[in-house]
């Protein structure tokens, strides 16, 4: 959860799921659709689909035990070189290196890193310079430390380096100038139509096979070749960020045809209890009341 997602905004939703999957059992035997329920609100739903995918894989070939090898952690879906380190440094205690976005902030300017942090020298330089670091007993709190450190005294802007305790060994001329990053793309602006069918108190829905894949969204419109005056105007508009992208999303009242093999109706008080992706799950909300 913690992976592109700050821990501010995932604290309710590690609660509510250790509630719904306290055990690696439980979540491995539930559905994907549960999984995807439960996780409706961070984003980013590969890592849900993975999750739920590593869980089945630790119980087959793990028998139902987080493994503590690294090497057989980095085999298991979505989990790559800092995921098992981290699990292996506070979970098993090993001493390992570990990049995060508070940690790259710090070695940057400790080693005065001038690479692009975010390209694969400069990723390599970080990985190398907290290797260097690493105590061979107590990495655990050594990491906290850093962590630390990184998000109360290195911050991004302003660092506070006259009380740095490490003020000594930072090789930066000017701290506040790294870590340094590739430029970003540009943001490309979408615009997505939707329809909004409902017939005795139910909702016409489709499960989603590409962005949301699995999740349950208005069924799209296909608007080529129409004119605008034969679909009115929308009953609904917002706009949403998605990796590069910002996406308008439209809503039209239509009337539904026969559905197809993807597209079901659900009664309006069972609407909570499918995964739904949320701008879809705000559009019906507000179009109901």
């Amino acid at each position: 959860m913690l992976q592109q997602t700050q821990a501010a905004t995932v604290v309710p939703y590690y609660n509510r799921w250790l509630r719904r999957f306290p055990t690696i059992r439980s979540l491995a035997a539930t559905t994907e659709s549960d999984v995807l329920h439960a996780w409706q609100g961070l984003g980013y739903y590969t890592r849900a689909r993975n999750l739920h995918r590593c869980a089945k894989m630790i119980v087959e070939k793990f028998g139902g035990r987080l493994p503590n090898d690294p090497n057989e952690l980095k085999s298991l879906p979505g989990i790559g070189l800092y995921t098992a380190n981290a699990i292996a440094i506070f979970a098993f205690d090993q001493s390992l290196p570990i990049v995060e976005a508070n940690t790259a902030r710090v070695l940057s300017r400790l080693f005065n890193i001038r690479a692009p942090i975010d390209s694969t020298s400069g990723r390599q330089k970080l990985w190398n310079a907290s290797a260097k670091l690493i105590p061979q007993k107590g990495a655990r709190d050594f990491q906290n430390a850093m962590m630390d450190l990184g998000a109360l005294i290195c911050t991004a802007h302003n660092p506070r380096c006259r009380i740095c305790p490490v003020k000594k060994f930072c090789r930066a001329p000017d701290p506040a100038s790294l870590p340094r990053k590739r430029r970003r793309a540009a943001i490309v602006p979408l615009t997505e139509s939707h329809g909004l069918s409902m017939k005795s108190g139910a909702v016409l829905l489709e499960q989603c096979r590409q962005r949301w894949l699995g999740m349950w969204i208005l069924p799209p419109l296909k608007l080529d070749g129409l004119k605008p005056s034969s679909l009115r105007h929308p009953v609904y508009v917002s706009a949403f960020p998605f990796t590069h992208h910002r996406v308008t999303l439209q809503v039209f009242p239509s009337k539904a045809a026969r559905s197809a093999s993807r597209q079901r109706w659900f009664p309006i008080l069972r609407l909570n209890k499918i995964p739904m992706p949320s701008p879809h799950r705000r559009a019906i909300h507000a179009l109901l009341a």
